[in-house]
């Protein structure tokens, strides 16, 4: 509870006091009225200040107007009626005042989540000069320059590790607890924390463009982007209170009048006493405030498990999505390389991946690193002798003055090598030693270890159509679509192709349905801008996937796809709770108000009462709880 709460809590508890101290002190008349003044002007002073600069300003049709005008209209006719009872005044403006306090603790709350993210913001950067090391602002550091991370420093912009090895903590940025390890040549991002020895880090981007500066950009500007629900609402209230101010000033006025053309009594008093009761029930502050807090605390939410979603508006669309249409490489696979067997092996396994990996140890293709990674040793070059390469099939070289061949198919054929087909999917090195036929080592892209998972979490929250899209070969592709549960798959594609899948995805789709696009953000620009909601995977450092996506989620885990989507849902369940909830109780207590069976308490509680209830519905969009993963 900050200071400003504080004070309104003591106003009230103040006022409480007073109104049981008033209430066993015989006095009436004038002195019971200046003695109920005090607890009223205690707890209302800021509101009859705020409806009287709201009057000056032309903003009349606000909650603060609409509690002046009721309390002071209920004592205007406790005098006039002579009861003396102005309980009722000051205890409608001590429930306003507690109902908008239970609403700024819930908005902080809310706000704390979001401030949590925001101190990634790194303060400062310990740049290496000619004259030692000097603090100084993030912003003035250039690219190239030399940065150094002490142990419990955020690194301040992003760059490449120089010297130095340690663990960084990266959960404000993607949300996962596991810390990461790093070590020379390793790219690390702006928002890490440096949780052990002091790194040299050489930046690569300038500080506006660094992780940490595109992320708190990304999030302070999502507040501006309202949904379809959102922008409701604020029309909604635009028409709405006048029109309820209206209704109430013909209610206090139109009944007597009919009465006195009748020939009956007025009764003034009773229809002003309905009039003020209905003002109190109609502020619609239930509506105004919850429904947008609803959305600042769903965006909240997902943010602390690094969903970054750009907007309440995006917020929305993911609860809608129907259809999800996935990139296969870096989103569904690692899209890294890997020896996955050694099949037909004349020799042992790791003498072939020896040779192979001596052999292609000048080349920096992906498949050569591949098999350098499985050998797992540092490659003594100098075993290396002759070495040619054969253009599109491969290397001939000699190792330990052994002949060695390292290529595909057409390899083989060139020197005359039978060889062994291979029937499982993935990029086939076949080997001959001496002449003579060794094996082959089948590489292959690693499907990630959530994948199916997601694929069944998704259909589990009615997703009804999981679409892949790839530029592998048909092989490859329906292989990694049958592990994994996908519907539809489509292969051979390039940029352009995938695009044109989508259109007639969308094309096909029903109008209250979205579709969304996964891709890893970088090559796949055009379809996450195409779809009516991209998803970006695996976005650490890539600007691209910032710019292009709607949503980025800040790990390469695709498990947090369903995650974001059922978050989504349970947000915009929350909303229209709130809106039929508020709506609902309002325009039962108005009805109640008019035909005179509501008091001004039932009124209190019609407004204060459904605002406190909504705001709490609110929060719970703060909450988002982890899939249990396999």
């Amino acid at each position: 509870m900050n200071k400003k709460q504080k004070k309104v809590l003591i106003r009230i508890i103040i006022t409480a006091v007073l109104l049981v101290v008033l209430h066993f002190i015989p006095v009436a008349g004038i002195p019971r009225l200046l003695l109920y003044l005090i607890p009223y002007f205690v707890i209302g002073y800021d509101i009859l200040r705020k409806s009287v600069h709201g009057i000056v300003n032309g903003q009349v049709f606000d909650e603060c107007f609409l509690m002046a005008i009721a309390t002071v209209g209920a004592f205007v006719i406790a005098v006039v009626n002579g009861s003396g009872d102005y309980n009722e005044a000051v205890a409608v403006m001590l429930f306003y005042q507690t109902g908008e306090l239970f609403q700024s603790i819930a908005v902080g709350k809310s706000r704390k989540s979001i401030s949590e993210l925001m101190d990634i913001r790194p303060d400062y950067a310990n740049l290496e000069t000619d004259e030692g090391i000097v603090q100084t602002d993030p912003d003035e550091v250039e690219t190239g320059a030399v940065i150094v991370v002490n142990p419990g420093e955020k690194i301040p912009i992003d760059g490449t590790v120089i010297e130095g090895s340690g663990t960084l903590n990266t959960a404000a940025l993607t949300g996962e607890s596991l810390p990461r390890d790093v070590a020379v040549g390793d790219e690390v991002i702006s928002g890490s924390i440096n949780m052990s020895s002091v790194l040299r880090i050489r930046t690569t981007k300038e500080f506006g463009e660094s992780t940490a500066s595109k992320i708190l950009e990304l999030v302070e500007n999502s507040g501006s982007k309202k949904s379809e629900s959102e922008k409701f609402i604020t029309k909604f209230a635009k028409y709405y209170t006048p029109a309820v101010c209206i209704s109430a000033l013909l209610l206090a006025i139109l009944p007597p009048v009919v009465n006195i053309i009748a020939g009956n009594a007025a009764l003034w008093g009773t229809w002003m006493y309905r009039a003020l009761t209905f003002l109190v029930i109609s502020c619609p502050c239930a509506l105004v405030i919850s429904i947008p807090l609803s959305f600042f605390a769903g965006l909240g939410g997902a943010s602390r498990k690094g969903i970054l979603i750009k907007g309440a508006n995006y917020l929305e669309t993911l609860s809608k999505v129907k259809t999800v249409v996935f990139d296969k490489t870096g989103t569904l696979t690692k899209g890294v390389f890997d020896v996955n067997g050694i099949h037909h092996g004349t020799m042992e396994d790791s003498r072939l991946i020896e040779y192979a990996a001596i052999a292609e140890s000048p080349s920096s293709h992906p498949i050569s690193k591949s098999i350098q990674r499985a050998y797992g040793q540092d490659i003594d070059r100098s075993r290396l002798g002759i070495i040619e390469e054969i253009g599109g099939k491969g290397i001939l070289a000699d190792v330990d003055d052994v002949k060695v061949a390292v290529g595909n198919d057409r390899l083989m054929q060139h020197i005359g090598v039978d060889y062994r087909e291979c029937h499982c999917v993935g990029t086939v090195v076949h080997m001959a030693v001496k002449g003579q036929y060794a094996g082959h080592i089948l590489i292959s892209d690693t499907i990630k270890e959530h994948s199916a998972q997601t694929i069944r979490e998704l259909k589990a929250q009615g997703i009804t159509k999981t679409v892949m899209l790839t530029g592998d070969i048909k092989n490859t592709g329906e292989s990694v679509a049958k592990e994994i549960g996908i519907d539809t798959v489509y292969t051979q594609l390039l940029p352009a192709q995938k695009v044109e899948r989508v259109e007639e995805l969308l094309k096909a789709k029903p109008a209250d349905q979205a579709l969304a696009f996964v891709g890893d953000g970088i090559n796949d620009a055009p379809v996450l801008s195409r779809a009516d909601i991209g998803i970006a995977m695996g976005a650490l450092g890539s600007d691209a996937a910032i710019e292009a996506a709607d949503v980025v989620i800040m790990d390469d885990d695709p498990i947090k796809i369903p995650l974001a989507v059922r978050h989504a849902k349970k947000c915009m369940r929350i909303v229209y709770e709130n809106i039929w909830f508020a709506i609902g109780i309002k325009l039962i207590c108005l009805l109640l108000g008019a035909l005179g069976f509501a008091s001004m308490w039932l009124a209190i509680f019609a407004d204060v009462g459904v605002m406190v209830i909504a705001v709490l519905n609110a929060i719970r969009a703060l909450g988002i709880k982890d899939i249990k993963t396999a």
